[in-house]
C-alpha cells in the first residue's frame, strides 16, 4: 500500500513592517524582505499632499495598509504590491 501526502498551497497577503516616504516616493518593506517604492504622484489624495504630509505615513492593520491621518488617505499593501495604483 502507498500513501500519497498532498500538500496545499496556501497563499499569504504580503504584509508590511515599515513605511517610509522620501523624495515625493513612498517606500514599503514587506515581511518578506523587499522594498517596494512607488510615486506618491499615482494617487490622488497623495499628488497633492505636501512632503511633509507624505513622511507622516504609518502601518495599519498589521501592516496590510498605509495611513495617512491627516489627508484621511488609507491604500492596501496588497493592493500597491499588485500595482494598482489610481493614476497613470
Amino acid at each position: 500500500m502507498s500513501t500519497i501526502k498532498v500538500e496545499k498551497e496556501v497563499a499569504v497577503e504580503p504584509n508590511a513592517i515599515r513605511a517610509w516616504a522620501k523624495d515625493r516616493m513612498i517606500f514599503i518593506e514587506l515581511t518578506d524582505g523587499r522594498i517596494i517604492g512607488f510615486p506618491a504622484d499615482r494617487f490622488k489624495i497623495l499628488k497633492d499632499a505636501t512632503d511633509e504630509q507624505l513622511k507622516e505615513v504609518t502601518l495599519r492593520l498589521n501592516g496590510y495598509a498605509l495611513r495617512w491621518e491627516s489627508l484621511d488617505e488609507d491604500i492596501t499593501v496588497p493592493g500597491i504590491v499588485a500595482g494598482n495604483f489610481q493614476l497613470p
